[in-house]
């Protein structure tokens, strides 16, 4: 008898052990789907500690104060994010050519590149608002629009239709007149009648041409000193400060101040890259694109306020234009031209000019 309890203990504790054995095993499978949650949970996060690096072109040559800003941004951005993000500069048109480097960044081939309004009205109609004559009165009114709450909205819409994200508005500085001896002085826009104006190769730059009064002529702007130099055309418009950084005025030496574009650039990247870097990163980028405006702005005022003498001890013809009659006509080509402007939000148009008053 002691005998059979004796195997019946021995059965018993065997079925516990079996038992036990086989919680432990649950308990171990509960561990793993555990451990399968957080895999999926870190695989949706994953953006979060993933590295980027991002190549930004631009045709900007060394001295301009965008290309200056970009060295600004690289160095905020990867400090800002300990060496997550890096940023590799390519100036002067190394990497994509000005007209092919937005497209690059759109096919996700680039991952960041100056755009501007010109270019992006190519794609959306609508958004040659934006890059009309005497659109803004100055500085502070270019960066209220931009920089704030239309800005946004703006932003948004290109990234809807072009999947490409700006991430603000740098400051270019005023665009002028710039050309060689054309047997005159340009102070009104009669002046410009039979003129060769180059202009970038973009339906809303070619029609500004046409509204100051000249015959515009695309050129890239890689090749523009040689086009000046060559006399393949008489002139050509940009800020003071590009005049001076790409040297054109060794090859056109008068200039009109006309101030018909308060030009801006905007830090650009694409939306799937932007996408993958999750909050975090994204708000660390705005700070540092903020970090590269302030660089850019500031370094363009502070040229314009000097490059007029500049200009003048280098020899260089300086003039005022009559900048009434200048806005009177560039303006009036843009509203008598109804292809142009049909697709304009109209309302949008006057509360831009009513915030310069």
């Amino acid at each position: 008898m002691k005998k059979k309890n004796w195997f019946l203990s021995i059965a018993v504790l065997g079925l516990i052990l079996f038992l036990a054995a086989c919680g432990g095993g649950n308990n171990e499978g509960n561990e793993s789907s555990s451990n399968n949650s957080n895999s999926e949970t870190a695989s949706d996060n994953e953006g979060t500690d993933k590295t980027f690096e991002l190549n930004f072109s631009t045709a900007s040559v060394p001295n301009d104060a965008h290309t200056e800003g970009l060295y600004t941004l690289k160095e905020s951005i990867e400090e800002k994010t300990d060496g997550q993000v890096t940023v590799n500069v390519h100036h002067s048109a190394s990497l994509y050519t000005q007209e092919n480097e937005a497209q690059a960044l759109m096919r996700g081939n680039l991952e960041m590149a100056y755009v501007s309004a010109p270019w992006v009205a190519e794609n959306i109609p609508s958004m040659s608002m934006f890059t009309s004559g005497y659109l803004f009165k100055d500085y502070d009114h270019m960066t209220e629009v931009y920089n704030g709450e239309i800005g946004e909205e703006v932003f948004e819409q290109i990234v809807d239709e072009l999947g490409i994200r700006p991430l603000g508005a740098y400051y270019l500085g005023s665009r002028q007149l710039n050309y060689r001896d054309i047997g005159k002085e340009i102070t009104k826009p009669e002046d410009l009648k039979g003129v060769t104006l180059r202009m970038p190769n973009t339906e809303s730059w070619l029609f500004l041409g046409e509204a100051l009064g000249a015959n515009p002529t695309p050129v890239d702007f890689s090749e523009l000193y040689m086009a000046l130099s060559s006399g393949t055309v008489d002139a050509q418009d940009n800020p003071l400060p590009t005049v001076q950084n790409a040297k054109f005025y060794e090859v056109a030496e008068n200039i009109t101040l006309t101030y018909h574009v308060i030009d801006t650039v905007w830090p650009t990247i694409n939306e799937e890259v932007w996408q993958e870097m999750g909050p975090e990163l994204q708000e660390k980028m705005y700070e540092a694109v903020e970090d590269a405006r302030e660089t850019v702005d500031t370094m363009n005022i502070e040229a314009e306020a000097e490059l007029v003498e500049f200009f003048e001890n280098e020899g260089v013809n300086v003039v005022e234009a009559d900048i009434d009659a200048f806005m009177s006509h560039v303006q009036d080509e843009y509203m008598n031209n109804e292809e142009m402007t049909s697709s304009w939000d109209m309302d949008l148009y006057e509360k831009i000019q009513d915030m310069a008053k």
